[in-house]
C-alpha cells in the first residue's frame, strides 16, 4: 500500500497541517512523566550509562534523543502512520513508545479529518487510534489521486468531443451547397479562422467588424446579418488566395518557433500514411499543446472475466488479503476467482454439488466466510437454502441448510452461522451439527434485510423499518429502535455501528453493553437504495443502485473521497486488506487494488 509522504503532514506556519486549525504546541508537556521513555542502550560510546542519565533536555545525550521527548514525538508525527508502527520500533525502544502517545495519534487525526469533522463518530473508549490514522492515510493517498486521475480522464474526454464537434462544423460549413457553390466552395480551402467567421454568421451569434473609422462595431439584427453575410462572401471570392498565402505563412512560422523536436514530430506524421489524405486534422492536432503525462495511479482496476449470464447480487473477497473473490449471481451460481492469476484474475470453480447443473435452484442472494475460518463459505439464496463449501478443499460442498424461506442476509461468527429470511426471523445455526438449527428469533414484523454480530449481540434491521438487539448470552432481545425508513446493509466493527437506507441515507449507531444508540443520520450523495457498506475505525465505502461507489473518510459528516460511476446499478462491494470489490447489475465485477 502507497504511504504518505512525509511533505504531506508539513503543517503551514501558524496552523495544524492544511486544515487551517491551530497548531499544538511542539513542547507542550505530557500529562505524566511515565510517558517518558527509558534510553537504556541509546547513548554513543564514551558517555554514561543510561541508568545515570536522565531523558530531561539536559542530558548528556546526542542525536535526535538528545532533544525534549515533546519535540521528538513532534517530529514523528510527520512520518508515515506505517513508519511509526513498523519501523521505528526496529530502530530502537524509545522511538518505540513514540507509537504508544494516544495523544500523539489523536492529533494526527485531527490533522487529516480537518478541525470541524467529529471524530470518532461513536465512542472514544478503546478505540484504537493507530489502526484508524493509518488506514485513512492510506485511503486518502490512494482515493484522492484515483479521483483526480478519474477527473483529468473526464476532463480530457469532454475537450476530444468537443474537438470533434468543432471539426465537425468546420467540415459541415466548408460543404459546397446548392447556391452559391463557386463562393462556398473557397472556405474551406482559406483555413480555420474564415470558416469559424463564416459558422458564426449562419448561426446568428454576435459578430464584431471593423468599421470604416478603425472602430470595432458589433453587429445585431437579421438585416444587418444578412449584409454581413454577403460582403463576407465577396471578401471570401476577392481574396481566397490572399489569405491562404496568410495563413500558409503564419503555419510557416508557428513550425519554426516550434523548434527542431516540433519539426521532427511534423515529419513523422507525415511520413505515416495513415495521415495521407487527412492534412487538416493533423494540424489541428499538431498545433494542440502537449499534455504533462499523468503520474502513475495508486490504484489499478480489474475487470473480472465475464463468468455469469446475469445480474451478480453478492461479492466477498476471501482467503486473506484480497486474493480469492466469491461472487454469487441471479445465474443461480457461486463462483470463485483467484486474483493474483493472469492480469485480470482466473476462474478457480464454479461451486456445486456432484450432478448439480447450478450452485442453487434460485437467485444467489448473500455470501458469508468466518473470519477465524475463511476456509468455510456460506452462499444463501431464493431457494430457501444455505449452502456450505470447504475452500480449502477446492470449493468441495460441505452441507444444505433449509431456511424454510428466501435467505437476504448471512453473517458469519467463530461459533454460530446467522441467517436473516423473508419470513421475518433471523436463525442461528451450528454448521458442525448434524441437525444444524439452534435457534430460530421472530424480531421483526417483516423481512431481515441485513445482520451483523459479535460473540455477544446480534443486530438486526428489518424491512418493517425497525432495528433489533438480540443479547446471545442472555438469550433475549434487548431494544428495538423505530426508524422513518429501513435499513439494507450493515457494518459492525469497535463499539460502531454504520447502515445504508432505502433513501440513500447513512445511519450511525453506538453500541455499548448492549445498549444500541442512535448517533447521527448522513446525506453523502447517494439518491437510491445504499446496497453495500463496509466501515472499518479509518475507511468507509458505501455503494447504491444509483450506480456509484463512495469512498469515504469515517467522519461526522462522512469526507468523501472518490466516486466511481457505473453503467448499471451496484448491488453489493467486499473490503479486505486495501482491496475493493464491486458487483453490478451488469453482470460485471470490478476489483480496485493498490498497485504493485
Amino acid at each position: 500500500m502507497s504511504e504518505v509522504s512525509v511533505n504531506s503532514y508539513e503543517p503551514e506556519e501558524g496552523t495544524y497541517g492544511d486544515q487551517g486549525g491551530p497548531c499544538p504546541d511542539p513542547v507542550k508537556p505530557l500529562s505524566s512523566e511515565a510517558s517518558r521513555p527509558d534510553l537504556q542502550g541509546l547513548l554513543p560510546a564514551g558517555h554514561l550509562s543510561s541508568a545515570d542519565v536522565s531523558p530531561s533536555p539536559s542530558a548528556e545525550a546526542s542525536g535526535l534523543l538528545s532533544l525534549p521527548w515533546e519535540m521528538v514525538t513532534h517530529i514523528a508525527s510527520h512520518l508515515p502512520a506505517q513508519c511509526v508502527i513498523t519501523v521505528l520500533p526496529k530502530v530502537c525502544h524509545a522511538l518505540g513508545n513514540v507509537g504508544k502517545d494516544s495523544t500523539a495519534w489523536q492529533l494526527r487525526a485531527r490533522r487529516l479529518i480537518g478541525p470541524q469533522a467529529g471524530f470518532p463518530v461513536g465512542p472514544r473508549e478503546d478505540f484504537d487510534w493507530p489502526t484508524a490514522c493509518l488506514e485513512m492515510e492510506q485511503l486518502i493517498t490512494c482515493w484522492t489521486s484515483q479521483a483526480h486521475l478519474l477527473a483529468r480522464q473526464t476532463q480530457e474526454v469532454v475537450e476530444e468531443r468537443g474537438q470533434v464537434r468543432q471539426q465537425q462544423r468546420v467540415g459541415q460549413d466548408g460543404e459546397p451547397g446548392a447556391e452559391g457553390g463557386g463562393g462556398e466552395a473557397e472556405v474551406e480551402g482559406v483555413g480555420v479562422a474564415a470558416q469559424e467567421a463564416a459558422y458564426g454568421a449562419d448561426e446568428g451569434m454576435e459578430v464584431a467588424i471593423e468599421g470604416e473609422d478603425g472602430e470595432i462595431q458589433p453587429i445585431e439584427g437579421e438585416d444587418q446579418l444578412a449584409r454581413l453575410r454577403e460582403e463576407l462572401e465577396e471578401r471570401l471570392e476577392d481574396d481566397a488566395p490572399a489569405l491562404m498565402a496568410e495563413e500558409r505563412d503564419h503555419r510557416i512560422m508557428f513550425d519554426a518557433n516550434e523548434g527542431q523536436d516540433g519539426a521532427l514530430n511534423h515529419q513523422e506524421g507525415l511520413a505515416d500514411p495513415r495521415n495521407h489524405g487527412n492534412g487538416r486534422l493533423e494540424e489541428i492536432e499538431h498545433c494542440q499543446p502537449a499534455r504533462s503525462p499523468s503520474p502513475p495511479p495508486s490504484l489499478e482496476c480489474i475487470t473480472l472475466p465475464s463468468g455469469h449470464i446475469a445480474q451478480v447480487n453478492s461479492v466477498l473477497l476471501v482467503g486473506g488479503e484480497g486474493t480469492v473473490c466469491a461472487t454469487g449471481s441471479r445465474d443461480w451460481n457461486v463462483k470463485l476467482w483467484d486474483l493474483q492469476a493472469g492480469p485480470s484474475g482466473t476462474l478457480l470453480h464454479t461451486l456445486g454439488g456432484q450432478g448439480d447443473f447450478s450452485t442453487h435452484r434460485g437467485w444467489v442472494w448473500c455470501l458469508a466466510s468466518q473470519e477465524s475460518q475463511e476456509s468455510l463459505l456460506a452462499s444463501g439464496g431464493f431457494d430457501s437454502t444455505v449452502r456450505l463449501w470447504d475452500l480449502q478443499a477446492g470449493g468441495a460442498e460441505r452441507g444444505l441448510i433449509r431456511a424454510g424461506a428466501a435467505v437476504l442476509c448471512l453473517s458469519c461468527q467463530t461459533d454460530v452461522l446467522l441467517a436473516g429470511t423473508f419470513d421475518k426471523r433471523v436463525s442461528m445455526y451450528d454448521t458442525r451439527a448434524a441437525e444444524p438449527l439452534v435457534k430460530s428469533l421472530r424480531l421483526h414484523g417483516n423481512a431481515v434485510m441485513c445482520l451483523a454480530a459479535d460473540d455477544k449481540y446480534i443486530i438486526s434491521g428489518s424491512k418493517d423499518c425497525t432495528v433489533a438487539v438480540y443479547d446471545r448470552r442472555a438469550g433475549k432481545g434487548l431494544k428495538k429502535l423505530q426508524l422513518s425508513s429501513y435499513l439494507l446493509s450493515m457494518s459492525y466493527s469497535g463499539s460502531e455501528v454504520w447502515a445504508g437506507d432505502n433513501g440513500g441515507k447513512l445511519h450511525s449507531f453506538s453500541m455499548q453493553a448492549g445498549t444500541l444508540k442512535p448517533l447521527s443520520q448522513f446525506d453523502v450523495g447517494h439518491t437510491a437504495l445504499v446496497t453495500g457498506i463496509h466501515r472499518t475505525p479509518g475507511s468507509l465505502y458505501t455503494c447504491s443502485s444509483d450506480r456509484t461507489v463512495k469512498v469515504h473518510v469515517p467522519c461526522a459528516p462522512p469526507r468523501t473521497l472518490c466516486t466511481l460511476h457505473h453503467q448499471a446499478g451496484v448491488n453489493g462491494l467486499s473490503v479486505d486488506a486495501g482491496v475493493l470489490a464491486v458487483a453490478s447489475g451488469d453482470v460485471c465485477v470490478e476489483v480496485w487494488r493498490p498497485r504493485k
